[in-house]
């Protein structure tokens, strides 16, 4: 019985270590990814001549708003707001983990 046991919660251990994991790094990427994706964005608007104003805005705009989550510097602001959407999907990947072993 003791060994059925052990086994059982190895098991959930287990899977609950590893979908931890990939919750971590998918909620960590996908703030930067998305991040990225918009800079890239207005950098190429900013390449089109009758355009150009409002892709130097977008830049800017970004760069500022995570100039202010990262103390003036955007990079560290894009690393807040990375580790914290990580951090959030943890929470939410343990809650709906607990759940789920309540109910099955």
């Amino acid at each position: 019985m003791v060994l059925h046991l052990d086994l059982f919660i190895m098991t959930i251990l287990t899977n609950l270590l590893r979908s931890l994991l990939l919750t971590t790094i998918f909620s960590f990427l996908t703030p930067i990814i998305l991040i990225g994706t918009s800079w890239m964005s207005f950098a190429l608007i900013s390449c089109l001549p009758n355009l150009q104003k409002i892709g130097q805005s977008g830049i800017a705009q970004i760069w500022e708003f995570l100039a202010t989550f990262g103390s003036g510097h955007p990079g560290q602001g894009c690393l807040v707001i990375a580790i914290t959407c990580s951090l959030v999907g943890v929470m939410f990947d343990t809650y709906v983990f607990c759940q789920n072993s309540r109910f099955n």
